[in-house]
């Protein structure tokens, strides 16, 4: 049972996997841990960013259809690749990106590149996250591409996380950090203030996300976002994702729960993996 009170209401029915449709029926994921040790040298958060990332490529074999992630540590993901395929050490594989910032990059790099449309079975996608919980559920979007990277990360056979160790956290919205909603441009603050008031019990704010010139910040599907901030973390990811796709005029949330098959988080102390 949902532990968040809210009043049912017959509206947009949320386009996220249901918990009926998860990929495993595991109770609690497994880890291993490799011995990739930080050097006596600190790291970076970029350097530790990378480590999970190439580890993660190591998972992609010739003939893959590959979702291609956005953000700084997805970045590193299509780079790699990239770097592969120059070099002939992986051929025969074609990329679905999730962002026009992600095609580009792709493009520049000579990855062959595919839609949906023609390729609707995804082998492997790679992405990172903005949380990552102990349920390996996440927080995403904070980069503005959720709705393009939900779409093709739904589809992937497998879908590999990659983060730092900051991104960990015992409950979603448990950073204090955005939770991103999608929504149409049409009466946006409509939506910004039924989405604060249905979160008043974690103590939720609802901002408009802006760019640089202070103007609407507006996604590569010409929509706008608004940023929840919690206080305290959601109790329950599912009832919370269900009640803000209830909402006419949300496009998107930023809760993908359900559809990690594994997590590779890269730390002071090495490399771990998580499965489900």
């Amino acid at each position: 049972m949902a532990s968040l009170s809210f009043v049912s209401s017959s509206h947009l029915t949320l386009r996220a996997p249901s918990p009926n449709n998860l990929r495993s029926s595991s109770p609690r994921p497994t880890s291993v841990s490799f011995s990739v040790k930080a050097q006596s040298v600190a790291l970076s958060q970029d350097d530790l960013k990378k480590l999970a990332a190439e580890k993660a490529v190591e998972s992609i074999k010739p003939g893959m259809v590959l979702g291609l992630g956005t953000g700084s540590t997805a970045a590193f993901a299509v780079d790699q690749i990239g770097k592969l395929l120059s070099s002939g050490q992986l051929h025969d594989i074609v990329g679905i990106p999730t962002s026009k910032r992600t095609e580009d990059q792709a493009r520049s790099l000579g990855i062959p590149l595919v839609a949906l449309d023609t390729h609707p079975r995804i082998d492997l996608a790679i992405d990172g996250a903005d949380e990552v919980d102990p349920n390996l559920d996440l927080v995403k979007g904070r980069g503005g591409a959720l709705l393009r990277e939900k779409m093709v990360e739904a589809v992937a056979e497998r879908f590999i996380v990659v983060a730092d160790d900051t991104k960990l956290v015992k409950g979603l919205g448990g950073s204090g950090l955005a939770m991103p909603v999608e929504v149409v441009q049409f009466c946006w603050k409509f939506n910004l203030v039924r989405l604060r008031d249905l979160f008043k019990e974690f103590g939720c704010e609802a901002k408009l996300r802006v760019g640089e010139g202070g103007e609407a910040y507006v996604t590569d599907n010409s929509n706008f976002i608004i940023d929840l901030y919690f206080k305290e973390p959601l109790k329950d990811g599912f009832a919370a994702g269900r009640e803000i796709g209830k909402f006419e005029g949300v496009v998107e949330h930023g809760l993908f729960l359900g559809m990690a098959t594994s997590v590779i988080i890269a730390g002071k102390n090495g490399v771990e993996v998580m499965n489900k």
